[in-house]
């Protein structure tokens, strides 16, 4: 299959979520979204830890790795998002911690990824 952008996310976060679950991860939601405010990738509870975690997926480093795509203002609308899943939820006293995946992966998105990057506390 050929690569776009948006079959390249969809499979990269399908594949963030069973590398999560394979690391003991549990996964609470998938693509949280408020408002026009953006979304969350992936919700999950690693040990004591709330994450928020962000994928990006890749299929070349031409234009940087994966995760300096996750920029100053990407992290802040994450912040933002992250506030309002724990005042909706009445999570005050969670530990939380802000997650990156990267993932890159080659020509044939129905393949393996050659290389899963779990960056935890990101930012």
């Amino acid at each position: 299959m050929k690569l776009n952008n948006r079959a390249l996310g969809t499979s990269g976060e399908k594949r963030a979520v069973e590398y999560l679950k394979s690391n003991g991860y549990e996964i609470i939601t998938v693509n949280y979204r408020y408002g026009r405010l953006g979304e969350v990738d992936i919700i999950a509870r690693d040990s004591e830890y709330l994450c928020f975690v962000e994928v990006k997926t890749r299929s070349s480093i031409a234009y940087g790795t994966p995760a300096e795509a996750v920029t100053k203002r990407k992290q802040g609308r994450i912040k933002k998002l992250a506030q309002i899943y724990i005042s909706q939820n009445n999570l005050f006293n969670a530990s939380i911690r802000f997650d990156i995946i990267e993932i890159f992966i080659s020509k044939d998105i129905n393949g393996p990824a050659s290389y899963i990057n779990l960056i935890k506390n990101a930012f």
